[in-house]
């Protein structure tokens, strides 16, 4: 996607978007962080932020995983917080039925200044403290979120999982240089599928995001990827050829801390 500062306009975004993958046989949809909103503010984000179990933002994935029959996993959205003029950055999952079926606040938060670009998301969002996946008939899923790619003590944290994703907004400049590596590195070292669905373009804020929303198997392979744009990118977990790479290569069973 190439969120926007409207609400309902993103929210138009993501049905139809989600309705083309689930059409085209998916099972399970990753939308990138920020989906609901990229403000021209750090603020903006603020005046939308929702209570837990309400409003439109939770309304839409909602009826949406229900509509097609999928696991949604949405991205980011903005959840109130418990300090004023902050927000949680939050995923939150949804099962087939449309019921509430995880949730995770985004842990580590970006900061980087090089010349006149600068982020600091810790001035709007306050971290999470939990570590967190979900159990689904493809497997565990790790939930993470675009920063959190940089430590990968987290992934660790997950246990043994078969897929991991990876909902982004990565900035051109960083994600030119590490997004792709980080990401393999992830798969790799994990032995499992990783899903990255990633911000890709000019936002009406002036922000560029790298895009590149990928998936990659467990032997670090990128099997689909869309490196800029609206789109989809899909592909399959294959649970037995997962299972071969750590059969015939089980650094996951030698590891000894």
């Amino acid at each position: 996607m190439i969120s926007s500062p409207s609400v309902e306009d993103n929210l138009a975004t993501a049905r139809r978007l989600v309705a083309q993958a689930a059409a085209g046989g998916a099972q399970l949809v990753v939308l990138p962080e920020y989906w609901a909103i990229m403000g021209k503010q750090e603020t903006d984000k603020l005046a939308h932020a929702e209570q837990p179990g309400s409003g439109p933002i939770q309304d839409g994935m909602a009826q949406m995983a229900r509509q097609h029959g999928i696991w949604l996993i949405g991205g980011t959205l903005p959840l109130i917080s418990g300090e004023e003029g902050k927000v949680l950055n939050t995923t939150l999952v949804y099962d087939p039925q449309g019921e509430p079926a995880g949730r995770y606040d985004k842990i580590h938060l970006f900061g980087f200044t090089r010349g006149a670009e600068s982020y600091n998301e810790s001035r709007t969002i306050v971290p999470g403290a939990q570590v967190r996946s979900i159990e689904t008939p493809f497997g565990r899923v790790g939930l993470s979120i675009c920063y959190d790619l940089r430590f990968p003590e987290l992934y660790r944290a997950m246990g043994d999982c078969a897929l991991i994703v990876v909902p982004a907004a990565f900035t051109h400049t960083t994600g030119s240089a590490h997004w792709e590596v980080l990401l393999r590195a992830r798969a790799i070292e994990n032995q499992c599928y990783v899903l990255a669905s990633a911000q890709g373009g000019l936002h009406p804020n002036g922000r560029r995001t790298w895009g590149h929303s990928m998936l990659i198997d467990p032997w670090g392979e990128v099997k689909a990827v869309l490196p800029e744009g609206e789109g989809v990118v899909s592909g399959e977990i294959d649970l037995v050829f997962l299972a071969g790479v750590r059969e015939s290569l089980p650094a996951l069973a030698h590891r000894t801390m």
